[in-house]
């Protein structure tokens, strides 16, 4: 019997209806379901066990992390049904779609628009990091709109490459992990890092909402990589010319090459481009957009792929490689 038609645990099916198909996976279908007590609506991720031979770390600490983080740009893990064959995550609905899309159908987008989703990517990010917790895998993808509602709030999600550390051991992480193009340099230098990570990776997409390209591109991943441990990027005329000089400023200090020397999430928070109201709110809808479809093969990299490839690399590469892109 295929997947999707098989039997639910009764124990779910007793207190939800499950309705429409949401998306699908490798190995996991999510539905739309309604609770009955309440009539609320919810998500309800079904991963199948036996294809997550090799993958039962990741989905715990998955798990782990949702249950353990509360916050309102985070999606919510209500509860897990755990039964012989599947397993059952109810997760907030969220229903405003993904960033891009959002931005595109937009009739006005500003500086502005663009500083208040950061804002809320930081402030939820920093609140991971005061959890002890690196996310180690933003990217547009998993940024979500909660609802259709022009105010909708941005939601993260996507949690499978978060780690979970004491402070003492965060800045020591060393897996090589992460999708290209936004990845911070020094896991690409294969060093150990910990929550600056994250912040670099909102450095880049705060330059891609800028834009509407990324600010590192290569169709081989081994120049990618370098272009990314030289730092090696511009503000490219005439794309950047109407952006402010605060906007580029607080990008330089999220996309900082030393880690040791780049913004944390509260530094970030307190940038006036974030915190000032400096963020100019000209109309920058035309450019953005434009530049966002054009480029969006660019900007949605094939996580499985081209991710897979690139942690090969990162975990196989010769030493050289590394020593010649150093800055």
């Amino acid at each position: 019997m295929p997947f999707g038609m098989s039997k639910h645990d009764s124990r779910v099916t007793a207190k939800y209806t499950l309705k429409e198909e949401l998306g699908k996976g490798a190995f996991s279908i999510v539905y739309k379901a309604r609770e009955k007590s309440s009539s609320k609506e919810y998500a309800i991720k079904v991963i199948r066990k036996d294809a997550l031979k090799g993958k039962e770390e990741a989905l715990q600490m998955e798990i782990d992390v949702l249950r353990k983080v509360k916050h309102t740009n985070i999606v919510y893990l209500m509860e897990v049904f755990d039964s012989k064959s599947k397993l059952y995550l109810v997760m907030e609905l969220v229903t405003g779609g993904e960033l891009f899309d959002r931005i595109i159908a937009k009739g006005s987008y500003t500086e502005s628009d663009a500083s208040s989703l950061i804002g809320q990517v930081l402030d939820a990010i920093d609140y991971l990091h005061s959890q002890g917790i690196v996310h180690r895998d933003l990217k547009p993808e998993n940024l979500l709109y909660y609802s259709p509602d022009d105010d909708s709030k941005i939601m993260i999600s996507d949690f499978g490459l978060s780690k979970m550390a004491d402070d003492s051991d965060i800045d020591q992480l060393g897996t090589a992990c992460g999708t290209p193009g936004y990845v911070a340099p020094e896991v690409l230098r294969r060093r150990p890092y910990g929550k600056a990570v994250d912040c670099w990776s909102i450095g880049v997409i705060a330059y891609i909402l800028l834009c509407g390209y990324p600010p590192f591109y290569h169709e081989n991943d081994a120049e990618l990589f370098q272009q990314i441990m030289r730092g090696d990027y511009e503000f490219d005329s005439p794309y950047w010319d109407d952006i402010s000089s605060s906007a580029k400023d607080f990008i330089k200090h999220l996309m900082e090459i030393d880690a040791q020397n780049r913004y944390t999430c509260r530094q970030a928070i307190e940038h006036p481009w974030i915190s000032g109201g400096v963020a100019p709110t000209k109309n920058i809808h035309g450019s953005v957009s434009e530049q966002i479809k054009k480029n969006a093969a660019k900007l949605k990299w094939k996580k499985v792929a081209i991710a897979a490839r690139a942690i090969q690399m990162m975990q196989l590469g010769p030493k050289s490689t590394e020593e010649a892109a150093a800055p």
